[in-house]
């Protein structure tokens, strides 16, 4: 009996949470945690899949194993917690942005919604975890003025960006060494694409995509004990190529004769594809203290169709390497048992920007991993700064300084308490 109430109440935190990971995350989606004119090609820019730890080291995941951490960068993780523990994770930004184009300047502050995700194990080899997470987001406003004789402006504004429900499942066959785990997610999301044309007659255009699919994400973990204390992680993961359903809408309007005209029409299943990745990531854990870790992912973007048409998308490189260090974490000196993170990354852009050449990222963050009270549950914190630069001239050189911010919320599972 007694174990049946634990149950039926770890169920109501469990409904509970997930009732806050949908109601309060998903409103949130609505708004732009970008300004780049560089949104306005392709999906927009592609967000950064990797939670807490993760985040302030680089950007890394394929090779990282915790027990205090939800990963899913690589679902094979989820079985590195131990059969007690349930973590709830949430996390939020805020950024400030740099623009140059070699005449103009500006400065942006936006931010929003990161990611919120709950994982809880079904055995001793097998976990779960669900969560809610960006996959992209476009947000640009910029005027363009006229080439030639003529005089008028342009105005471009884009805004939406996808998103991914996922539900992912983990299995350890060979407990404490090897891991396999798959993420099934639902992709969805609107990108709107609008112009202002201010000429004799003012004319609009809006293009509107709305996007949904099932996705699929799969994940493996190998690790090899080095000593009693130390041990290396392999990691490997792979998401086969998709093709996205969707529905474009298409509408314009201009003045004529003292009246507006409005047309329209609507695409279905217009080709939309997302490539196939692969990604391999490899750490090094020394007695719980130290973390040394590296990742390289691959994504064939340029046999991705966008509106059924190959070519619009560069083939994309991405490499992170980062570390943890923890001075003592059993000490009761909190300076010795915060997680000191940093990292680097580095990649190039899969948007072919008015079809020709992009630019390169480049990026430096450092973080903190700080306990609360019970020392299972932290607030974790990372700074990023990122560089964009422009492959040829005459685009837009862009800063960014990221501030990330997120809660892992660890309570024990089925755990019945004692009173002597």
């Amino acid at each position: 009996i007694e174990l049946l109430n634990i149950m039926k109440t770890s169920r109501s935190v469990l409904s509970l949470l997930l009732g806050i990971l949908l109601c309060g995350a998903l409103p949130m989606m609505a708004q732009n945690s970008t300004n780049s004119p560089y949104t306005r090609f392709g999906y927009g820019m592609q967000a950064d899949r990797s939670f807490a730890a993760g985040r302030a080291m680089g950007g890394i995941g394929y090779g990282l194993r915790s027990a205090r951490q939800i990963n899913p960068m690589n679902p094979a993780s989820y079985t590195g917690m131990d059969s007690l523990t349930f973590l709830f994770d949430g996390g939020i930004s805020a950024q400030m942005s740099w623009f140059n184009d070699g005449t103009h300047r500006q400065r942006d502050l936006n931010g929003g919604f990161n990611y919120a995700a709950m994982q809880f194990p079904l055995h001793r080899r097998l976990a779960v975890s669900i969560g809610l997470l960006p996959f992209s987001s476009v947000g640009y406003n910029y005027t363009a003025p006229s080439q030639g004789d003529t005089r008028y402006t342009d105005r471009f504004s884009g805004t939406g960006g996808l998103n991914e429900i996922y539900g992912g499942l983990s299995f350890a066959p060979w407990k404490e060494r090897l891991s396999i785990g798959a993420n099934i997610s639902y992709m969805f999301g609107t990108i709107t694409h609008s112009s202002v044309t201010n000429l004799t007659n003012t004319f609009y255009w809006r293009n509107k995509i709305r996007v949904h699919n099932v996705k699929y994400d799969f994940g493996l973990q190998y690790t090899h004990p080095l000593s009693k204390t130390d041990r290396l992680t392999l990691g490997a993961v792979y998401s086969p190529k998709l093709r996205l359903g969707t529905t474009v809408s298409n509408e314009t309007s201009f003045r004529e004769d003292f009246s507006t005209v409005v047309e329209g029409d609507t695409m279905r299943n217009a080709g939309f594809d997302l490539p196939d990745m692969y990604g391999v990531g490899l750490s090094f854990t020394r007695d719980n203290r130290m973390v040394l870790a590296a990742d390289v992912s691959y994504r064939q973007w340029s046999k991705a169709q966008f509106y059924n048409r190959e070519g619009d998308f560069n083939d994309q490189i991405r490499v992170g390497l980062g570390g943890e260090y923890i001075p003592n974490a059993f000490t009761r000196a909190y300076l010795q048992r915060i997680r000191y993170r940093a990292g680097l990354h580095y990649g190039n852009s899969y948007v072919k920007v008015n079809g020709n050449g992009g630019y390169k990222e480049y990026g430096v963050t450092l973080g903190v991993g700080l306990p609360m009270l019970d020392n299972r549950s932290f607030i974790n914190a990372s700074l990023e700064y990122i560089k964009v630069a422009p492959e040829r001239k005459g685009l837009i050189d862009e800063q960014y300084l990221r501030l990330t911010v997120s809660y892992t919320f660890n309570e024990y599972w089925f755990f019945k308490r004692k009173i002597d």
